[in-house]
């Protein structure tokens, strides 16, 4: 008998452990990237979107998605005073720094959160709509599953390091979709560059926010387990793209490839470069470069051209350079990563061929420093077939891009 109990015993053990110990294995990465068309929710670019990855603070947007929920509901308004918990002011940072029985009203919560991320006005709003955190948490994923966000779980309501708490690129883009279609009259306050409480006045952390044209809102996260991540909106000549990066290795390094993707989301979408025009001539927007360190291993791919006949702009070097860009049917491509041996770029087209319909295999060798790097792509498709190809290969590690045709 006692034999029997000690088996029963082991595989309850057996079966309790692998909760944490699953999650420890599935995240076996830091870095992850979609881009998105917010209109049709195309994918542009995808690398690793369904891998599982830490939130770190991108977990504070699902923190506002439910206080928009109440304020829509009535059960909160943007004056409402909330109280600090002991638990919540003990909150590690960054912070705002509430002490114990301090009140603040929703709205400067909510700015609190998106512009300055605090982690103790995270658990305020958590224990004032849900109750306490535990509750708060579990509402959040509940949120998410209703969202079609299926692999994410919270935890707690901040992004502080759980084991347990993880989600996928493309989850993300879910959540800021929602944003930007469920809840837009709340949607400015992703974008304020700064935020003032009890007369000290504190910056974003988007840093994207000020300068990058069309950049107008969304959050940043980071823990040393996730890495520096980064939701962006941003909108051009009319055109709306969702962009995640997860896992960068530095901050500036993020947003420096942040930057390069919505440049090649909106090349894709076929909205030219922003020109301003003086009495006198037509002149460039100059946008202040991001510094360079050390940037997320993804291949390079070639300039996107626009989709339609207009004249796009660039600068060469302090030379204005005009290229016709025309739309070529059936000259749009798909590449699926870079290789080190053609062999491998050759083996991988194969792998994936059998996922997409039609196309031909292009192979194309690019000088990296010393090395050379062989791009694979499955080229020959019009607009809609590259699309709905990179959405059909978005889970591959190697990940995909839309490659629009050149003039």
């Amino acid at each position: 008998m006692w034999f029997m109990r000690f088996i029963l015993l082991l595989c309850v053990l057996t079966l309790a452990v692998p909760t944490s110990t699953a999650a420890e294995q599935a995240v076996d990465g830091r870095y992850a990237s979609i881009v998105v068309d917010a209109q049709t929710l195309d994918v542009i670019h995808a690398r690793q979107i369904d891998a599982l990855r830490y939130p770190a603070s991108l977990t504070k947007v699902m923190t506002l998605v439910l206080t928009f929920d109440a304020l829509d509901r009535g059960d909160i308004t943007l004056s409402t005073r909330m109280t600090t918990s002991r638990f919540a002011a003990a909150t590690p940072p960054g912070k705002l720094g509430l002490r114990k029985g301090q009140t603040i009203s929703v709205e400067d919560a909510i700015k609190a959160l998106t512009v300055r991320s605090a982690n103790d006005v995270a658990v305020v709003l958590a224990e004032h709509i849900g109750g306490d955190v535990e509750r708060f948490a579990a509402q959040m994923t509940a949120k998410a599953q209703s969202l079609g966000m299926s692999r994410t779980v919270f935890k707690n309501p901040h992004g502080l390091p759980h084991i347990a708490q993880v989600t996928t690129a493309r989850d993300m883009a879910k959540l800021a979709d929602y944003v930007l279609r469920a809840h837009a009259q709340y949607y400015p306050y992703f974008g304020l560059e700064t935020f003032t409480y009890n007369g000290v006045t504190r910056k974003n952390t988007n840093a994207l926010l000020p300068w990058l044209q069309g950049v107008d809102g969304f959050k940043t996260g980071y823990t040393r387990a996730s890495g520096y991540n980064l939701i962006i909106s941003a909108e051009r000549g009319g055109r709306r793209i969702i962009a995640i990066v997860l896992g960068g290795a530095t901050g500036k390094s993020r947003d420096s490839h942040m930057q390069d993707l919505i440049e090649r989301g909106f090349d894709v979408l076929g909205v030219a470069p922003i020109v301003s025009i003086a009495p006198e001539q037509s002149q460039i927007v100059v946008r202040k470069d991001v510094p360079k360190k050390v940037v997320p291993k993804i291949a390079t791919a070639v300039r996107l051209r626009g989709r339609n006949a207009k004249p796009v702009v660039i600068s060469t070097g302090g030379q204005d350079l005009t290229i016709q860009s025309v739309e070529m049917d059936n000259n749009w491509a798909i590449q699926i990563g870079a290789f080190g041996t053609e062999m491998d770029a050759r083996a991988q087209i194969d792998a994936v061929s059998a996922l997409i319909k039609g196309g031909s295999a292009q192979v194309i060798p690019v000088s990296a420093g010393p090395r050379t790097l062989y791009r694979a792509r499955i080229k020959g498709f019009n607009f809609e077939g590259a699309h709905s190809g990179c959405r059909a290969l978005a889970s591959l590690k190697s990940g995909c891009l839309v490659i629009a045709p050149t003039g």
